[in-house]
């Protein structure tokens, strides 16, 4: 009998009945569809790391938007954040606190601003639109890998943009217009 990792390995790395069946038909998982690559740092703990390659995909249309963030780009690179990109419609409205939001979430619009973003895979105007689109969201990282561990440890931290500016009320209640 094969060791589960021996199956694991194969169904992921290999061809075998799986992909064969996968191939006449091919079946959609939640994980299809991340192919807007970022590239970003963040705080972490404290401390600026990274950069992070984001792959994101649009989840549902205001925008909400869902990124899978790796240290790289290496097919083995463990998932060590997830990051919701969520419209300035939602998130600066009673749904989040201000505390909450100057404590957890930042604004595209100035992480943007500050040129660490770059959005990579894409023609410059096809980049620039996805920008720009982010560009009228907020952001919230959950870290879930510690750096340097070789496995996660249960504790999930809030990340944060390089950068990142406390909003006033007012700034929160024009929800970023």
């Amino acid at each position: 009998m094969r060791s589960l990792h021996a199956v694991l390995w194969a169904l992921s790395a290999g061809p075998g009945l799986a992909a064969t069946a996968a191939a006449q038909q091919p079946m959609r998982t939640p994980a299809d569809g991340h192919t807007i690559h970022v590239l970003a740092p963040h705080v972490v703990d404290g401390q600026v790391a990274g950069p992070f390659h984001h792959y994101c995909k649009v989840i549902s249309p205001e925008p909400v938007i869902e990124c899978l963030i790796y240290l790289s780009t290496d097919s083995l690179a463990p998932l060590s954040e997830i990051e919701y990109i969520v419209a300035k419609t939602l998130t600066r409205t009673d749904l989040v606190s201000l505390a909450d939001w100057n404590k957890n979430w930042h604004d595209h619009a100035q992480e943007i601003s500050t040129r660490r973003v770059q959005v990579l895979d894409l023609p410059p105007d096809q980049a620039k639109e996805v920008a720009d689109l982010v560009a009228k969201t907020d952001g919230i990282i959950f870290h879930l890998w510690p750096h340097g561990w070789k496995i996660p440890t249960g504790k999930v931290t809030i990340a944060q943009s390089v950068g990142h500016v406390n909003i006033t009320m007012a700034e929160k209640m024009s929800r970023g217009r």
